[in-house]
């Protein structure tokens, strides 16, 4: 209870950010592969919306310049609303600052998981299904969380700039130090931060094949055991909250007797 603590709570720390966001690269790479089987479109990252709407603008198919702007809005309300739960929590002194996100988080995907079918047919003003605009909400309200939890060092839900992390890094390994350099001069591979971006990229892409055969062999209600692990992860924050704020009413009660 301590470790899950940690891990969702106020005070962050570099192991806690780091477990928390390998944990979070799985769930991501899952409901991004998934969700391309259901929806057959990838909505954790926004680059290829952007490109579909300056495509199809020059196309004049408005019908999917209306689905891509309303993909690109429900991300940004995603991490909006993120932003929004831990400015208030931080301003209310609570310790589930960063736990309030992944519970709305859980939420959502456990009624993603249980009426994703019936989703699917619901049409939205944006010419999309209820389930994409769902699937990128979701992916911008997690990507904000662990942005803003680790100053913006981890990324969970694209791979764009973790692949061009990795790429910098193994260039310094390739690169040839001459001698006679004064040390400040030679180029060093930063070890930490290669092995960080290459575990979130191997748990992303691991995330993936499970969410694809998920998804494929299972369905809808496959999401419900990740949606279970965040509400797991984000509980104990929220149970530290509530039993300050009970003893708080308690302490405010026995002073009015």
């Amino acid at each position: 209870m301590r470790l899950l603590r940690h891990l969702t709570g106020r005070y962050r720390t570099p192991v806690a950010n780091r477990t928390l966001g390998l944990l979070l690269a799985f769930n991501a790479g899952g409901i991004n592969a998934g969700g391309f089987l259901v929806v057959g479109m990838y909505t954790s990252h926004m680059t290829g919306i952007v490109s579909t709407v300056g495509d199809n603008l020059v196309l004049g198919n408005m019908a999917l310049v209306l689905g891509a702007l309303g993909t690109l809005w429900a991300f940004m309300s995603g991490a909006g609303s993120t932003a929004i739960m831990v400015n208030w929590a931080r301003h209310q002194h609570l310790r589930s600052t960063f736990a309030l996100p992944l519970l709305l988080e859980a939420v959502l995907m456990l009624l993603f998981g249980l009426m994703g079918a019936i989703t699917l047919t619901w049409r939205t003003p944006f010419a999309v299904p209820l389930t994409v605009l769902l699937l990128a909400y979701l992916m911008g309200l997690q990507n904000a969380v662990i942005t803003k939890m680790s100053s913006a060092e981890i990324r969970t839900t694209h791979m764009t700039g973790i692949c061009t992390d990795i790429g910098i890094e193994l260039g310094k390994a390739l690169y040839w130090n001459r001698g006679g350099r004064p040390a400040h001069e030679q180029v060093h591979v930063n070890h930490k931060r290669l092995r960080l971006f290459a575990s979130l990229l191997s748990m992303f892409m691991a995330g993936g094949v499970v969410g694809a055969a998920g998804f494929k062999y299972v369905g809808f209600i496959w999401v419900v055991p990740l949606a279970t692990v965040l509400l797991v992860l984000s509980l104990p924050p929220l149970a530290a909250d509530f039993d300050r704020l009970g003893l708080a009413w308690r302490r405010r009660s026995s002073r009015g007797q």
